[in-house]
């Protein structure tokens, strides 16, 4: 039999919950458990933001499009990039391929936009020797720990991303809006509210989008942190990535940056605290071959440990 049980990983509180399925026989198949299960499973997402799947049948991409298929009503292509990934097929791709001896701080995926997927799968192909870890914090806790005054501020102003394609740094804009057609991009800016400008000499184009900071969630009436301005923002960068960059492109250059919607810079001290809240509700597993995560994408946000050795896990997203 089969249970779901709230499981205690590793964590900086030694709190966080992420339940788990563990399959008890190496020839159950996932696609199969979840059709059966689904009710008990998203009532646990619900509650839980995040769901894990263990030792069941699911051992090939194939198979995980097919579960990506039966979970999400609609599969989402990763549209408007901030990071690189490789596609592995139909609408899988690669979690975010960034050095390995990098963090990737905690996020929502596309919180940076005014669209998201609301949920994503992710399957280990490859679990990495040692880190890698994929950490997980509840947005909704992370919301309760930031203070009223920094919250009141940013939901009043909202967030501004700033964005600069230069020409062999960081993403292009080609592969950003996954087009060679500058007409194609300006469609997608003006149905998105992005102000855009084409530019001549290093810096191609520059994008400046104001997005929500905050989201309420009409369901249960909770409120959530859902932005990116902490990851986007120049002190995201190591000190001296960001004065070889600066040298290199110039002070205002950069390929990305965030400012509160009305251009003003955001206080650092503000920013360092909301990093901070999102690692005091830290929660950390190690990923085992096989393993497959269920994510709100809402409700739990995630990050990325460094690494060593190999390390793939695969990504699908949907609605």
């Amino acid at each position: 039999m089969n249970t779901l049980q709230p499981h205690f990983f590793d964590s900086k509180r030694g709190e966080g919950r992420l339940p788990c399925y563990y399959a008890d026989s190496q020839n159950i198949d996932l696609v199969d458990f979840y059709t059966k299960n689904r009710d008990n499973v998203l009532k646990a997402l619900q509650i839980y933001g995040a769901v894990l799947f263990r030792d069941f049948d699911l051992v090939s991409l194939s198979q995980f499009n097919d579960l990506a298929n039966t979970v999400f009503c609609k599969l989402l292509d990763y549209t408007y990039r901030s990071t690189p990934r490789t596609k592995l097929g139909g609408s899988i791709y690669t979690a975010t391929e960034y050095p390995s001896d990098r963090w990737i701080q905690f996020h929502n995926e596309c919180s940076y936009s005014l669209t998201w997927p609301e949920k994503l799968l992710l399957f280990c192909v490859i679990a990495p020797k040692e880190g890698g870890e994929t950490a997980i914090a509840d947005s909704r806790a992370v919301y309760k720990r930031i203070r009223p005054e920094v919250i009141e501020k940013f939901e009043e102003l909202k967030v501004m991303y700033v964005r600069n394609y230069l020409r062999g740094i960081d993403l292009s804009w080609q592969e950003v809006f996954q087009t060679q057609n500058r007409q194609d991009v300006e469609k997608y800016c003006q149905e998105n509210f992005i102000k855009y400008e084409w530019q001549t000499g290093n810096v191609e184009l520059t994008t400046k989008q104001v997005c929500q900071a905050t989201y309420f969630i009409p369901l249960t009436r909770e409120k959530v942190w859902f932005n990116q301005a902490h990851l986007f923002h120049l002190s995201s960068l190591r000190p001296q990535d960001k004065e070889q960059l600066e040298m290199l492109i110039g002070k205002n250059n950069f390929t990305r940056n965030a400012f509160y919607g009305n251009g003003e810079e955001i206080e650092e001290s503000c920013l360092t605290a909301i990093r901070n809240a999102y690692e005091d509700e830290r929660i950390e597993f190690k990923w085992k071959k096989k393993d497959v995560m269920l994510i709100d994408n809402v409700l739990m946000a995630h990050s990325r440990n460094p690494f060593k050795g190999n390390r793939k896990i695969a990504v699908a997203m949907g609605n």
